[in-house]
């Protein structure tokens, strides 16, 4: 008992590194889901047949191929093809930011579709332009209905990055599994792993609980 709690509190500054480099990827991720998401989710709303297939062609892609799959292909396929030399964080970073995006385009389509269509129908009316009225009507109201969505996608992609791992990433799973390897601590350092996530997921949805207190409109009923 006393070598298993030795060697637990000798690990966990090691660890806790990883974890930093977990949330820089996560957090990266979900800015680049987000960048990619909105976007998709206008053009799947509003755009032209052309705009709406390659929109769902990205989206089946992205939902249709396993996170290993995608790491794989990216790091040591096409990325390699493209002769981009990327850190293996940068490369995760970049992928669960590309998968992200496909999910979280579909939970901002859902809060635009949710909105009444008369509001853009209103803007034109008053001789706004299609895009101005998206950019200044439609979506600060659809962001505002997307968060508790975001919080799952956010939880979602904080268990995702664990695969990471497997391109030499020296995030969480890395460190943990490289000390068990060589202590045979297994159990305790999974625990302990497992623990990590549990609190960043739960700090990352209180936070986006509060964002959505904070941005919330008084008085308006969805």
């Amino acid at each position: 008992m006393n070598e298993t709690l030795t060697v637990l509190m000798d690990a966990l500054p090691y660890v806790l590194q990883g974890a930093g480099v977990t949330c820089i990827a996560v957090v990266g991720a979900m800015l680049l889901g987000l960048c990619i998401g909105v976007p998709l989710a206008v053009g799947q709303v509003y755009g032209c047949r052309v705009v709406r297939m390659v929109c769902g062609l990205y989206i089946w892609f992205f939902r249709g191929v396993p996170i290993l799959v995608l790491l794989f292909l990216f790091y040591f396929g096409l990325f390699t093809l493209l002769g981009f030399n990327l850190h293996a964080v940068a490369a995760a970073t970049i992928v669960l930011g590309m998968t992200s995006g496909a999910y979280q385009s579909q939970i901002f389509r859902g809060s635009i579709l949710s909105l009444s269509k008369g509001q853009l129908k209103a803007a034109r009316a008053l001789g706004m332009s299609d895009s101005l009225a998206i950019r200044t009507i439609i979506l600060p109201q659809a962001l505002r209905l997307s968060i508790p969505g975001w919080s799952n996608e956010y939880s979602i992609m904080l268990k995702d990055s664990a695969l990471a791992f497997v391109l030499g990433a020296s995030e969480i799973m890395a460190r943990t599994h490289f000390i068990a390897s060589r202590t045979y601590k297994h159990l305790p350092m999974y625990i302990c792993a497992a623990i990590l996530y549990f609190l960043l997921t739960w700090a990352g949805v209180a936070a986006l609980r509060a964002l959505e207190k904070r941005v919330r409109i008084k008085g308006y009923v969805h």
